[in-house]
């Protein structure tokens, strides 16, 4: 057989003959020219379709550039933005908004929920900022004030024979605790001329303003509220030393001092306070003082030198003092003589703050002319809902 017969017949199977080979071998050849055929044919129709988007994204119509996403919020912005600057209230009127925003009209006053934008940024400045509510229960409700009931009554029990009469045992008993919502208002001002500078952020303007306000109001009275026109805060019952407490009244430890923290084992007032507390309510514990006494506090150390206090290691958690976090609140007493500088306890079964989902602006162009007068309100309550939550520290002797 000659070289070039031999190279003809590689790969074919020597039991086929001749016909039934070249049928096969063009058989195969017929298959992959078929296949380069589609992919020739799916390329050229990706390059036509790639080309058809290029042309029309190229194509001028003579005409002005459109929003390229809808803005979902505008019809509010633009109504509530046309109320701040000029009083127009059509947009507001004609406005239909969806039951669960925040605004919408309240036509008993003529005031306007603000839009839900701006409520947003002031909820979440109350929230960040330094304030009881932060680790107090906080409730919605839409009525006048809430009703908390406390069971703190325990079903009596004793020891049976088999032959003895059961005598009666007593029955718990229920409270109720009425938690009233005060009206908080402010009541910033604008020129008229800064109000119609379409540059100038009105609803940022009015949130960091009221915001401001409601805080330092706020954090104020629920730590030293008399409960008139104000919610009622967490100073305000009557004081007992702990091994004297009393339901309707406040435990407290004191430092050992007459006008300071003691000189000698300073630290054991704090262990005092922690363990004057039931362990139920412990699991949950928060310390409560302002940044001077926490200043003293962070420097206290235990028996074998070590320091009690134990700065956070991660962003937004709270530093600690004996495993449990501390909330620096401004509106604390100082440490000073008969003062109560900390509090120790659950908060959030101790002290309830109940308030109304909304908020309300109006709008005065006339009492203060050149300047325009934006009322804003907000109703708000708080009181202690469970006396044996909580425990203070006392700067005393005794």
């Amino acid at each position: 057989m000659t070289e070039r017969e031999a190279r003809a017949g590689e790969g074919l199977s020597p039991d086929l003959s001749p016909a039934a080979e070249a049928k096969a071998a063009m058989a195969g050849f017929l298959k992959e020219l078929k296949g380069f055929q589609e992919e020739v044919k799916q390329s050229l129709q990706h390059q036509e379709e790639r080309m058809t988007m290029l042309d029309r994204k190229t194509m001028s119509y003579g005409r002005p550039a459109l929003s390229a996403a809808a803005e979902t919020e505008a019809p509010h912005r633009k109504a509530f933005d046309a109320y701040l600057r000029s009083g127009d209230d059509d947009g507001l009127r004609g406005l239909v908004l969806e039951g669960k925003a925040m605004s919408t009209a309240v036509a008993a006053d003529g005031g306007y929920l603000v839009d839900p934008q701006t409520a947003d940024t002031i909820r979440s400045m109350l929230v960040s900022t330094s304030s009881l509510r932060a680790v107090a229960n906080v409730v919605q409700v839409e009525a006048t004030s809430f009703d908390v009931l406390i069971d703190r009554s325990e079903v009596g029990s004793g020891w049976a024979t088999e032959a003895t009469a059961q005598a009666e045992t007593s029955t718990p008993t229920i409270e109720r605790i009425s938690i009233k919502l005060h009206e908080l208002s402010a009541m910033p001002k604008a020129s008229q001329r800064l109000l119609d500078d379409s540059a100038f952020d009105v609803e940022g303007w009015l949130a960091n303003k009221i915001a401001t306000r409601f805080i330092r109001a706020e954090s104020a009275a629920f730590v030293n509220g008399d409960g008139v026109d104000k919610p009622k805060g967490i100073l305000l019952p009557a004081k007992v030393a702990n091994a004297s407490w009393t339901w309707g009244s406040l435990g407290y430890v004191p430092t050992g001092a007459a006008a300071d923290f003691a000189t000698a084992n300073a630290s054991d007032c704090i262990v005092n306070l922690v363990y004057a507390l039931g362990a139920d309510y412990r699991a949950n514990g928060a310390f409560v003082m302002n940044s001077k006494t926490a200043g003293a506090v962070r420097k206290m150390k235990d028996a074998d030198g070590r320091f009690m206090w134990g700065d956070s290691l991660q962003a937004g958690e709270p530093a600690r003092l004996m495993g449990y976090p501390v909330l620096v609140c401004e509106d604390m007493p100082d440490v000073a003589a008969n003062a109560y500088p900390i509090a120790f306890g659950d908060f959030a079964a101790g002290y309830t703050v109940a308030e109304r989902p909304d908020l309300r602006i109006l709008r005065d162009p006339f009492s203060a002319k050149p300047h325009v007068l934006f009322y804003a309100s907000k109703r708000v309550g708080g009181d202690i809902t469970d006396y044996a939550a909580i425990k203070l520290l006392k700067v005393a002797t005794s």
